[in-house]
């Protein structure tokens, strides 16, 4: 069956993991802009970060004819050097037309604190000014729900902001209904030790719909399995889920939120 990756960090794996993509089944991927293990310490680092999410990337996907996207931004790890973030903002703009590039994200929050809030607030700004797509990182573990609700906040009270426009991503029990209430699309990230395990996942569709959500590997340095999307669906089928439902939520919903960006066909 045919899936959709809609975030994975595909800088950080090997050409082995697209030919098992491709081989499961995948369709397209599209990579966020995230955090490389360390602080960049210069604009041009991030110049040649959104360069290779732009132009080395897509062709290394092309040739496993696998289409390939983009989202842009500077990570909420190193949102805590202000004169860096606005400098990295200002560069932005001049990627946003290449043809692979999705919208900003993967934003959002990692320890909620103030320089952070600052910096998704310009963000979410950059986004409505240049009429793009969101796509929302919330914290881990403890800080996740103040962080969900502080995002939400922060979003709602922005009049530029369509929440069908924004997917906010590592949803988990206690902030998927938070998400989805407010209009919001949310995104599952399947994780073997954390975040959502396969069966985890099921459970929250089950609780919570089909409707508005996606599911993703989020694979990056970590442990972490690209294949994520395509067990999970195994995990569906075991819980007698139809092929019909199955499709919906691992194809469906992302082509229909995706779409919504003039750059992504397939």
């Amino acid at each position: 069956m045919r899936y959709i990756e809609p975030h994975g960090h595909m800088v950080s794996r090997t050409t082995d993991d697209y030919q098992a993509m491709v081989t499961a089944g995948c369709r397209a991927v599209c990579e966020p802009a995230f955090w490389a293990g360390f602080d960049r310490g210069s604009v041009s680092g991030f110049r040649d970060y959104f360069r290779q999410l732009t132009e080395y990337e897509p062709a290394r996907a092309a040739k496993f004819l696998l289409p390939h996207y983009s989202w842009l931004c500077l990570n909420p790890k190193e949102s805590e050097d202000l004169a860096l973030a606005r400098d990295v903002l200002a560069l932005i703009p001049e990627f946003l037309q290449r043809p692979n590039v999705l919208g900003i994200g993967e934003i959002g929050l990692n320890r909620n604190t103030r320089n952070e809030l600052t910096v998704l607030e310009h963000h979410v700004e950059l986004a409505v000014r240049h009429d793009q797509l969101i796509l929302v990182h919330t914290p881990h573990l403890e800080d996740k729900l103040k962080g969900t609700r502080l995002i939400l906040d922060l979003l709602s009270s922005h009049r530029g902001v369509r929440p069908e426009r924004v997917i906010i991503d590592h949803v988990e029990e206690h902030t998927a209904g938070l998400v989805l209430d407010q209009g919001f699309w949310a995104g599952m990230t399947l994780y073997p030790e954390s975040k959502c395990t396969l069966p985890r996942a099921v459970d929250i569709l089950e609780n919570f719909g089909m409707e508005n959500i996606w599911m993703n590997s989020a694979c990056d340095w970590g442990i972490s399995d690209p294949l994520a999307v395509a067990k999970c669906m195994q995990e569906m089928k075991k819980r007698q889920h139809s092929r019909e439902t199955i499709h919906k939520v691992v194809y469906d919903n992302p082509v229909k939120f995706l779409s919504q960006s003039p750059n992504f066909s397939l």
